[in-house]
């Protein structure tokens, strides 16, 4: 295990929050290349394609402040006829790594973090429902 603690100092001010938004999957399954590399442009991913989401799991940080649902389950339709480029080879920029300690530093008070010994993710909290009147 690792940690990147220095030391402690008397506080200076407020903490420096995220200025970004998330990218949050709308739909469970297998994230997809297809989805991934149509949706590239919008952020930077903390998954890969095959990795398996669910509804409200966040899947990247988004260029922008306000948070962002995405379906990266999208498959492309095939079909039989080919196009001029389907020759060149597509590339996804590389995933952020999510340690412990950089998704604990990440989340906000809206998310939260699930820890398995497989993995980490992050996930938005679900939205409370109105009180009936």
């Amino acid at each position: 295990m690792s940690h990147s603690f220095l030391d402690y100092r008397p506080m200076q001010g407020d903490m420096d929050a995220r200025r970004n938004g998330v990218l949050v999957a709308f739909e469970e399954g297998t994230a997809t290349f297809y989805a991934l590399k149509g949706a590239e442009d919008r952020g930077q991913f903390f998954i890969t394609p095959g990795t398996k989401v669910y509804k409200g799991m966040i899947v990247g940080e988004h260029n922008r402040p306000p948070d962002l649902e995405l379906n990266v389950c999208k498959a492309k339709q095939v079909t039989n006829i080919r196009s001029a480029g389907a020759e060149v080879l597509d590339t996804l920029q590389a995933p952020i790594q999510m340690t412990l300690e950089r998704a604990l530093e990440y989340i906000g008070p809206d998310e939260m973090l699930e820890v398995t010994p497989e993995s980490i993710r992050l996930r938005k909290l679900p939205m409370k429902k109105p009180a009936k009147r």
